[in-house]
């Protein structure tokens, strides 16, 4: 045997086989959400006679049910177990596609979109805290960038494969995600282990609490999560732009908007695939505060780049930027997470840092959208650049503090958030 097979053979060994599993079901899930969701609202505008501000409401109702749903998921991970949450919500999200095939009417577009904000958001914090019950503290951040590589599989891939089907049979997209969602649902269902510590101890009682927000939200560690969670806020209205107000911008410079939009998706998952995994590495003797910040930095530079750029060239230069930027952000921000953490509310705790992305994606397009139609997308995306340098400083300041054992950024008059 060469040693090129044994080296691979080590590498694929040096991970406990549900990591692969999730890496598998990655790569599918990603397929159908980039398959869908860059030209979701641009369907939606055409199925509604022109109409912006709905389509961006409608997809908006995606995260604003996964706000609700999150928190109480992520808890009931840590009590009765992470497969069968993670079933269920995929099971959820195969039934909102379908819905998105057989929806004829406002009403039932916003029901299959409410279905499948409240099955995303159920997934994540429980494969996100399955990873943390499985892997060493000192591996992690590695497996959590494999995991984000192998969501940019979908990324690099799923825009073009969209484009080409949402012109060939929009409903044959919609069909396909379902299937593809139902499978990864089967394969955890046969194949995953359960993880939870409440669950291997045969007892449930070391769980979070049923209500957790009465008291673990008075603990140290999850009020530092808080913060993390309202500082990730501009960086999640940035992601929520490209599938929203993004291509509206796009529409003013370019004939072929979508073309260029899948371009650009494309182009940053190609990048991550390539380049996650050593980024990963480069950066693992880093601190999480010292990455962190130069990732806000480089996503206000995007932000600019997104309202100026004119040309294709200085758009896919942008979208380098941005794919350095979560190449260090994803994998420290759960890294951080994973360590603040107590070992029996990982579920509770992801759920709360889910929360970010969930009101970023509930608000990121509405408040896009009013600032689109009052003004223009240059004017929205300078807004996002400043907000996320001033995030920056304090997300900077949280960690700073964290590590020194105060509770939240004393020196600032923010008041801890409060969801």
């Amino acid at each position: 045997m060469s040693a090129k097979k044994i080296n691979l053979l080590s590498f694929f060994r040096s991970y406990d086989g549900a990591v692969w599993l999730q890496f598998t079901g990655t790569i599918l899930s990603s397929l159908t959400m980039f398959m869908i969701r860059p030209f979701l609202v641009l369907y939606l505008h055409d199925q509604m006679n022109g109409s912006v501000l709905l389509p961006i409401l409608i997809v908006g109702l995606q995260p604003l049910f996964g706000i609700f749903a999150g928190v109480g998921g992520g808890s009931l991970s840590d009590r009765y177990g992470r497969k069968p949450v993670m079933v269920a919500s995929l099971l959820l999200q195969t039934l909102s596609f379908a819905g998105y095939a057989l929806a004829d009417g406002i009403i039932l577009f916003a029901a299959a979109s409410s279905l499948n904000g409240i099955g995303s958001a159920l997934f994540q914090p429980a494969a996100s805290a399955q990873i943390s019950d499985i892997v060493l503290q000192e591996k992690r951040a590695e497996v959590y960038a494999l995991l984000h590589m192998a969501l940019n599989f979908g990324a690099a891939f799923g825009p073009a494969l969209g484009l080409m089907l949402f012109s060939w049979n929009v409903h044959f997209v919609f069909w396909i995600a379902a299937l593809l969602l139902a499978a990864y649902s089967g394969l955890l269902w046969l194949r995953l282990k359960e993880s939870a510590p409440s669950r291997l101890q045969g007892s449930r009682q070391t769980a979070g609490p049923a209500v957790p927000w009465l008291t673990a939200a008075k603990q140290r560690e999850n009020r530092m999560i808080l913060w993390l969670t309202f500082c990730y806020l501009p960086v999640g209205f940035l992601y929520a732009q490209v599938d929203s107000t993004l291509p509206f911008q796009l529409q003013t410079h370019f004939d072929n908007y979508k073309a260029v939009l899948a371009t650009m998706l494309t182009f940053n998952g190609v990048t991550v695939i390539l380049l996650q995994l050593w980024v990963a590495k480069v950066t693992s003797r880093f601190t999480a505060r010292r990455m962190l910040s130069i990732a806000y930095l480089l996503f206000a530079v995007v932000a600019l780049g997104y309202g100026f750029a004119p040309t294709l060239v200085l758009l896919l230069t942008a979208e380098f930027i941005f794919s350095v930027g979560e190449m260090l952000h994803g994998p420290h921000a759960q890294k951080a997470v994973a360590e603040m953490a107590a070992a029996d509310q990982r579920g509770y705790a992801f759920a709360i840092y889910g929360m970010g992305p969930q009101v970023s994606r509930a608000l990121g397009p509405l408040l896009g959208g009013i600032v689109l139609d009052l003004w223009n997308g240059t004017a929205l995306f300078v807004l996002i650049a400043l907000f996320t340098l001033s995030m920056e400083r304090i997300q900077s300041r949280l960690l700073r503090n964290a590590a020194s054992g105060k509770h939240y950024p004393a020196s600032t008059s923010i008041n801890p958030p409060v969801a």
